[in-house]
């Protein structure tokens, strides 16, 4: 990790510089002024579009020429450093300073004299948010891939038509693409399986099954609006939702919050068992994989627990050893 610290004092920053070093990072750089650290940074008159030069800036606020404010807004206005985080260093008598720094794009912020164990928190938590936003952006990136070659026709192959999510298909290709990194990988699938809806099916019809559908992957979707999963539909009332770097118990709750929300939708019919209105049971499966066929496994365990629990009745959750 490059580490560049920015500070007129040289007691200060030579302080800070060894502390981060003592924590074990290595490569850690100093820059008496403002401008010092544009020109480190590798930030001249015009934007900067190329890949940032540091991972993460502690930048003091009180500087002769540019203070740190000033200094935050300049290196956040540059497109390559709008994700890296800065770190504000302040003394406890300018803390008013705080709102202003904040505003202009700072994420976090230490107290002079720098405590050595806060400092060296500070700094793990921020890189370890900017790779979690790094590793979320590559996801995105990854499935813009996979459909930028869609024409109208296509994305129908890719798309269920009727819930707005990615069909079955879809899904297990993306499982299978793999990781994109060479190490493990921590992934949860989550299954929501709408009970009995072949009895609807068979009763009611393809159009009042479908429509169950369309209002359970509504709900589906609102739940798990903010949060970077990737969703599928299946044809058979079987929704799919692949959560990287979500722990078993996020992905949990999660579960509960989506079988909540389609208790809430309260669709009244006759063929469900376990209560007067449509009901859904799900699995969740959680572990470290490396590669698609791994991805797949679990996929596949995840399938296998959500129909499980439909067969014992309905309307439960379990999670699969």
């Amino acid at each position: 990790m490059n580490i560049l610290v920015v500070d007129d004092s040289e007691d200060s920053r030579e302080l800070t510089q060894a502390a981060l070093r003592g924590a074990g990072y290595q490569e850690v750089h100093g820059a008496a002024s403002a401008a010092e650290a544009f020109r480190m940074l590798g930030l001249g008159g015009t934007q900067s579009s190329g890949a940032p030069t540091v991972d993460i800036v502690l930048l003091d606020i009180i500087m002769p020429e540019m203070d740190g404010i000033e200094a935050c807004a300049h290196i956040r206005s540059h497109g390559s450093y709008q994700d890296v985080p800065i770190i504000m260093v302040t003394s406890l008598n300018d803390m008013d300073s705080l709102a202003s720094a904040f505003v202009a794009g700072a994420n976090d912020y230490i107290t002079k004299p720098v405590n050595r164990i806060e400092l060296t928190a500070r700094v793990r938590a921020a890189l370890r948010l900017k790779s979690e936003l790094e590793q979320r952006r590559e996801r995105e990136q990854e499935l813009l891939g996979f459909v930028s070659g869609w024409d109208d026709r296509s994305a129908t192959v890719y798309v269920d038509e009727a819930t707005g999510l990615f069909n079955g298909a879809a899904m297990e290709a993306y499982l299978a693409t793999g990781s994109r990194c060479d190490g493990e990988e921590m992934l949860s699938v989550i299954t929501v399986l709408v009970d009995r809806l072949d009895a609807v099916r068979r009763s009611q019809g393809e159009n009042a099954a479908r429509a169950i559908q369309v209002k359970v992957a509504a709900a589906v979707r609102a739940v798990a609006a903010s949060i970077g999963v990737v969703a599928a539909a299946y044809r058979n009332g079987l929704i799919i939702i692949v959560a990287p770097d979500i722990s078993a118990d996020d992905a949990a709750a999660l579960a509960q919050s989506i079988r909540a929300a389609i208790a809430r939708l309260a669709i009244s019919n006759r063929e469900f068992v376990a209560s007067d209105t449509v009901s859904a049971s799900a699995a969740v499966v959680s572990a470290r994989v490396r590669g698609g066929s791994e991805r797949v496994k679990l996929l596949m365990k995840a399938i296998a627990g959500a129909q499980r629990s439909a067969a014992e009745g309905g309307d439960r959750m379990t999670m699969p050893a």
